[in-house]
């Protein structure tokens, strides 16, 4: 599930992680991620589930919270899957809220000062 892309369907995500996943909202063959890293939350979400990090029970409760408090016609829905990772990494005391602050911080600050093209590296926190 790792090979998760913006050009994935949903077809192909059902037929890899099967019924259990919560899946996100598309037709089967309708493009599922209209941005990068949209597919690359859905893949972290199922590799730290197949890791064991959580069960699909708790990530459905999770993310049905999250979707409850987004926007009423789902256009925030990835947004809401973030947050609901965000939530069940604090959970599992994997990381606190101000660790996912501090290094979403850093990408941004990364991705700022990298040229265009040129992979974006973090700086090691010193």
């Amino acid at each position: 599930m790792s090979d998760v892309d913006a050009a994935t369907t949903l077809a192909q995500i059902a037929a890899s992680c099967g019924d259990a996943l919560p899946l996100p909202p598309a037709g089967s063959d309708e493009q599922v991620f209209a941005e990068p890293w949209q597919a690359q939350v859905f893949a972290m979400t199922v590799v730290l589930h197949e890791n064991g990090l959580f069960t699909w029970p708790e990530w459905a409760q999770a993310l049905s919270r999250r979707v409850a408090d987004g926007a009423p016609d789902g256009s925030d829905y990835y947004l809401r899957w973030a947050d609901a990772l965000e939530d069940v990494l604090a959970a599992r005391g994997v990381a606190a809220p101000a660790e996912v602050e501090a290094t979403t911080q850093a990408w941004h600050d990364a991705a700022a000062r990298t040229p265009h093209g040129r992979p974006i590296e973090l700086q090691p926190r010193s």
